[in-house]
């Protein structure tokens, strides 16, 4: 299985939840902490901010486990995030609760949130001017289990590389995806690498603050960490039996 996260920290984080010591693995392109939680060997990857270049530093990961005929069986999209709030946006027809700072997030849909154009009309996804894709839904019965074994919400994280920093933005976006319970750099980057190698791709995140106007004393980055590390603490026994799964469901 492979882990990536944005920033070392947050890569440090999943490892403290395994049982194995680290070790460093160095790749082109790339540099692993590898890992074991009993059968499981865990390749961890700090791959950077943002969804380019999460997607090159993946795609180099899936590409060298490939060549050394020892592909992943799952990626794994990891990190803290905004999450969105009733406040920031939300109508009558939404869940209500969000995912409030300090929640799980599971998602059961990866989405870029800003990859299209601007018009005159709104925003139009890439997926309307005719290329490409903005959505990859991790597999389903993955999803349920790892949200049930973490105490997870289920939902739509958004992709942006732009990170929201105002109350219009925030609502413009739930606006346009009315499931979304929380936004992140790099989900969608992983996906896309993860789907060019036929792997499946799942995203957890902790929430650190809410999406919105930029309030650094409101961020709890450490509480965040904390409780990424007992998810993944949590959910050893379902990755660890992934091969269990069917990938189409």
């Amino acid at each position: 299985m492979l882990v990536a996260t944005a920033v070392p920290v947050e890569r440090d984080a999943v490892a403290r939840a395994f049982d194995g010591p680290g070790r460093e693995v160095r790749l082109p392109g790339a540099s692993l902490l590898r890992t074991t939680s009993g059968p499981l060997t865990v390749d961890l990857l700090a791959a950077g901010v943002g969804p380019a270049l999460a997607a090159a530093s993946t795609s180099s990961a899936l590409t060298a486990a490939a060549l050394g005929d020892a592909p992943y069986g799952l990626v794994v999209s990891a990190g803290i995030a905004g999450g969105f709030t009733p406040s920031a946006g939300a109508t009558a027809g939404q869940d209500e609760s969000g995912a409030p700072v300090g929640s799980l997030v599971v998602a059961d849909e990866i989405t870029a949130a800003d990859l299209g154009a601007e018009t005159a009309d709104g925003f139009l996804p890439v997926t309307d001017l005719g290329f490409g894709a903005v959505t990859h839904r991790p597999p389903a019965a993955l999803v349920r289990q790892a949200a049930a074994a973490a105490g997870a919400r289920t939902g739509t994280v958004l992709t942006v590389s732009t990170v929201t920093g105002t109350a219009a933005r925030a609502a413009a976006l739930r606006s346009r995806h009315p499931r979304a319970l929380a936004e992140a750099m790099e989900g969608f980057g992983v996906a896309e690498a993860a789907a060019a190698h036929g792997t499946p791709v799942l995203e957890i995140r902790a929430v650190s603050n809410p999406v919105g106007p930029r309030d650094r004393a409101a961020w709890r980055i450490g509480d965040a960490l904390t409780a990424l590390t007992g998810a993944f603490g949590k959910l050893t026994p379902v990755l660890r039996s992934w091969n269990a799964y069917d990938h189409d469901r």
